[in-house]
């Protein structure tokens, strides 16, 4: 005979239950765990749970959180490039107009920092005052503004590069064309699918 103590056993009768059968009860056992409140997937066909406003909002300050690491180490890198063409040689021999431009760059990127540092300094002081909500709508404005300024940064600097190397007016084609890229990219591109979604939640 096999031995029976390693079979499960019924827990109303005592007897073994044979391998490959449910236990009496197990099955209903399993569809409680897996049975949802009424109406939870009610407009939702794919079956995702729905948010709630709480986790909404942690959701999406962590996402602003993770949005400003990636453009804070790009603005951060290229502000530490442009103080540092201050001290070469080679600047001091740059025309009126390069330094104008400098100046401009070196501006727009303090700003770019400025802005995209705001949210860390909002949810400093902000913090326990139960104003999440306010706090990521406006970390999510100066996310915005922070990109605009990056972008802005970009473009003076390479025109500032581009000048010493190039043209002025083929240095201004290319700067153009990567600014319209980045517009596109950044801005437009992101607006066009948001608009799309509307029309297809409408």
């Amino acid at each position: 005979m096999k031995p029976l103590d390693s079979a499960p056993l019924d827990t109303e009768s005592g007897r073994p239950v044979e391998r490959g059968a449910s236990a009496p009860g197990a099955e209903g056992v399993s569809r409680e765990r897996t049975r949802r409140p009424a109406g939870e997937n009610a407009g939702n066909p794919k079956g995702i749970a729905e948010e709630d406003p709480r986790e909404r909002v942690n959701r999406r300050w962590n996402e602003i959180l993770q949005e400003t690491r990636v453009a804070q180490t790009g603005i951060q890198i290229l502000f530490g490039f442009l103080l540092s063409v201050a001290f070469t040689q080679r600047f001091e021999r740059l025309g009126d107009f390069d330094h104008r431009v400098y100046v401009i760059t070196v501006v727009l990127g303090a700003a770019a920092i400025g802005a995209l540092i705001a949210p860390v300094a909002l949810h400093r002081f902000l913090s326990g005052s139960r104003m999440k909500d306010e706090v990521v709508v406006v970390a999510g404005r100066f996310m915005v503004c922070g990109m605009v300024l990056l972008a802005l940064t970009i473009g003076c600097t390479l025109l500032l590069l581009l000048h010493t190397v190039l043209t002025d007016l083929l240095a201004e084609i290319l700067v153009g064309t990567v600014m319209a890229w980045f517009a596109a990219a950044w801005f437009v591109l992101p607006l066009i699918l948001k608009m799309r979604s509307g029309r297809r939640a409408d």
